[in-house]
């Protein structure tokens, strides 16, 4: 009896592995058969400058600034509810408590033009898909600026005023404060001021004090300064090298160390390691790492935009389409920002 039990013992046994055999094999191929993961398309000369639209008509300076900026979103929301919170500060004061934050160079000096970093703020999405181009087609992003002034231009509506000095160096256009120690912001509908209408970027949000209806320019008050030329950060250490593509800061090329976005163009098994100072890991600053932003808006085309298509390098899919609902919960100290844009 005991020889019958352990033969019937054994012969179930071999039953059940040739049964279940083929499942496990068969779930090993296809598991080695996956294809990798479909990194996020390029975006398009035409998506990018639908991107750049808002912006190429600034000043070179500010147009490097804000470029900068953009591969910091959690940073620019931060500067600005701290902008909100502190209305008192003007002048030197408020270059010297900003001085104090740890906040990018590039973060820091917008503080400078409180307009143009609440826009950033309440269209996180387009910010963060414009750090996402610069931080993946950096070259292609300056291509898209040039391309927008050249239409604009063509258009009858860029041309040198009272505020800024417009200037043709072979194929380039460059745009500069016509007082070295006065910008203006323009003030104009991006979507009409290049000629063609443009796509209207999805959410767009038209921040008070930077866009006006029709296709011609306006500016306002111009924007003292001398009040910053003291601080490491401030509007003379910005700039634009046009003959190489590269954002300028304290003359030297910008290196940002953002962990927002990782750059796409360098994957090296297992990781992303940017060539400009990106590393994949994880977008620090960010509550618990994984839940930065809420999905609310997927951009027309291919690619991926703000930090959608990310997840296999450590950052969050999604973002705010609005500034006011972005980071719900808010930010969590410590170690959470890190400032200090580098020099090449």
């Amino acid at each position: 009896m005991n020889l019958l039990k352990q033969s019937l013992s054994l012969l179930l046994s071999c039953c059940i592995v040739l049964v279940t055999a083929p499942g496990g094999l068969a779930a090993q191929a296809d598991q080695s058969a996956a294809p990798p993961p479909v990194q996020a398309a390029p975006q398009t000369p035409e998506q990018l400058q639908q991107l750049v639209a808002p912006i190429a008509l600034y000043p070179d300076a500010l147009v490097a600034q804000i470029l900068a900026a953009a591969t910091y979103p959690d940073q620019v929301v931060e500067a600005d509810r701290w902008l909100q919170q502190h209305p008192d500060l003007k002048g030197e004061q408020l270059g010297k408590e900003v001085d104090k934050q740890p906040w990018d160079p590039s973060v820091k000096a917008l503080v400078e033009f409180p307009s143009v970093l609440g826009n950033m703020d309440k269209n996180l999405s387009w910010t963060s898909s414009l750090g996402d181009a610069y931080v993946n087609q950096q070259q292609d992003v300056m291509n898209a600026v040039q391309v927008m002034r050249d239409r604009a231009e063509k258009a009858g509506n860029l041309k040198s005023t009272s505020q800024e000095k417009v200037s043709n160096q072979g194929k380039t256009i460059v745009i500069e404060p016509a007082d070295p120690e006065v910008v203006y912001v323009p003030e104009y509908d991006p979507w009409l001021i290049y000629g063609a209408p443009i796509g209207i970027w999805p959410g767009w949000y038209s921040y008070p004090g930077l866009f006006i209806g029709g296709p011609g320019i306006a500016f306002g008050f111009g924007f003292g300064i001398g009040f910053f030329g003291g601080f490491g950060w401030g509007w003379h250490h910005w700039g634009y090298d046009w003959h190489h593509h590269d954002v300028m800061f304290d003359h030297h090329t910008y290196i940002s160390h953002s962990r927002v976005f990782v750059n796409r163009n360098n994957f090296r098994g297992g990781g992303f390691h940017g060539a400009n100072g990106f590393h994949g890991g994880g977008a620090r600053g960010f509550a618990g790492g994984q839940h930065g932003f809420a999905t609310s808006h997927n951009q027309v085309g291919t690619h991926s935009s703000a930090f959608s298509g990310f997840n296999h390098g450590g950052v969050a899919r999604g973002f705010s389409a609005r500034g006011q609902s972005s980071f719900g919960g808010g930010f969590h100290g410590g170690g959470g920002f890190h400032g200090g844009g580098g020099r090449r």
